[in-house]
């Protein structure tokens, strides 16, 4: 393997492109070659992500899972583009994140990635529908289309009803909820999950994981971070990251 990854990193620029369309054309929505993530600090070089090869094809639920330190929230940051690597390669749905700019980065954020997190991150003023709504109004999408896309998503995640409640009007498993169906208005490439039931107790958490699981059944896929051995079973392979590197990589469930 490590030869590809330096032949790849040795191509040309039409030579990565294309490289893109093929990863593209297999249906491969995420592939990073020889990934590292770096800090210094003082006279030390830190590691955080330390050659890091993955592949994840359309329609996998992967969790990516190791303990606190491992790794696993770089790379989360990598893969989800709010963070660029040190070096090596990442190929987002056939498009080459490592080599962007931070404005394309942002393009790319809202248009191939659904984001739900912990703490939800929704507006406090704001309804569930307005919430939802967001990443369409930073797209430029029409006020009409964007109320229906928004209805569509909330009918996805089974709030129909309590769209026009604001958060503080929500449970907690309601809120993270509106955060999948806010994930989802933008028909995302992959929707990555960071610790989305650590908010939450057992019982709710354990009807979250159960809609991750049907949204994996209806095509979606996913990418779950997290450091619980339970929640990660829950997905269909499980990434083990330790130490900034892959662990081991196995298969879970069929």
């Amino acid at each position: 393997m490590a030869a590809l990854e330096t032949a790849v990193q040795e191509l040309s620029p039409k030579q990565r492109e294309e490289r893109g369309e093929q990863l593209k054309r297999e249906g491969i929505v995420i592939r990073t070659y020889d990934l590292w993530k770096t800090y210094i600090m003082g006279d030390q070089e830190i590691h955080a992500v330390s050659g890091v090869d993955i592949e994840i094809r359309r329609g996998e639920y992967v969790a990516i899972m190791g303990p606190s330190g491992s790794g696993k929230s770089t790379l989360m940051n990598l893969i989800g583009c709010l963070d660029t690597p040190t070096k090596g390669l990442y190929y987002l749905n056939g498009k080459l994140a490592s080599d962007m700019e931070d404005d394309e980065l942002a393009r790319i954020r809202n248009k191939e990635i659904g984001f739900v997190f912990q703490t939800f991150n929704l507006l406090a003023r704001a309804s569930a529908l307005h919430n939802v709504e967001l990443p369409l109004i930073y797209a430029g999408m029409s006020s009409q289309e964007r109320l229906e896309r928004a209805r569509q998503a909330l009918r996805a995640v089974d709030l129909e009803q309590r769209m026009y409640h604001k958060p503080n009007e929500l449970s907690g498993g309601q809120r993270q909820r509106v955060a999948i169906a806010r994930a989802l208005v933008n028909h995302p490439s992959i929707l990555l999950a960071d610790e989305p039931t650590g908010a939450l107790d057992t019982n709710t958490g354990n009807e979250i994981m159960s809609l991750f699981e049907r949204l994996y059944q209806e095509g979606n896929t996913i990418v779950l971070v997290t450091h619980e051995q339970d929640i990660a079973l829950h997905a269909h392979r499980i990434i083990h990251i330790r130490d900034g590197k892959v662990e081991r990589d196995e298969q879970t469930r069929a």
